[in-house]
């Protein structure tokens, strides 16, 4: 507590256009966009994963942009819910890899995506953070592989270290990009899962001007 009886929680937000207090993410975590059309934009990528996650076909996102003239991210899809929706469509899967590949799914994920830039550029502290591009991942991100906390929070920045060669191909233009990644099963064994993922552009929005 300070002094005059205030706590600080290290959480950033600011006051919307109502009055209301919105929490955004971690002080430590929000950053600037650099360059391109949303220069000095701020950046909040748990904001972005969290609005990401809403939708019930996803269940895991990795965003970044800080010092980036862009937003990008990495997916993972909820198996269940995605694997129930494709059923239901009569489209064939073998396993999450095969799954999270499909253009069918791609275009569910990227019709998400751009449902949420749409949100994003109403808000005029946020618009910045429109996602450019994206990818959905070969595989599910695991606590077990170093990729969450034991509390299921993505570890951005050994994310990032890990598939370094995805990040440089989202922000490198590149339409594609083969990955090989190690995974623990349950059981101590380990083993290698490969695919050569899509990466998909997102349509963004110009920033809504809010009405005098």
């Amino acid at each position: 507590l300070t002094a005059d009886g205030w706590y600080h929680t290290s959480d950033a937000g600011f006051l919307d256009a109502h009055g209301h207090l919105k929490i955004i993410d971690r002080v430590k975590d929000v950053g600037r966009i650099k360059g391109g059309a949303f220069d000095g934009a701020m950046f909040a990528p748990k904001y972005v994963e969290n609005k990401l996650k809403f939708f019930p076909h996803i269940k895991e996102v990795v965003a970044y942009g800080d010092g980036r003239e862009k937003v990008c991210v990495m997916i993972n899809i909820d198996f269940s819910a995605v694997g129930n929706w494709a059923e239901r469509r009569n489209l064939p899967y073998a396993g999450y890899t095969d799954l999270a590949q499909k253009p069918e799914v791609y275009q569910l994920i990227k019709a998400c995506v751009e449902q949420v830039n749409a949100d994003l550029s109403a808000d005029t502290l946020l618009a910045g953070s429109q996602v450019s591009r994206f990818l959905v991942l070969h595989k599910e991100l695991d606590a077990d592989d170093g990729e969450l906390t034991r509390t299921n929070k993505v570890r951005r920045g050994f994310i990032a270290d890990k598939y370094d060669v995805l990040i440089d191909a989202l922000y490198g233009g590149k339409t594609e990009q083969y990955v090989e990644t190690q995974v623990k099963f349950e059981d101590g064994r380990t083993g290698k899962v490969s695919a050569t993922l899509r990466i998909d552009d997102a349509k963004t929005f110009a920033p809504v001007k809010a009405a005098a």
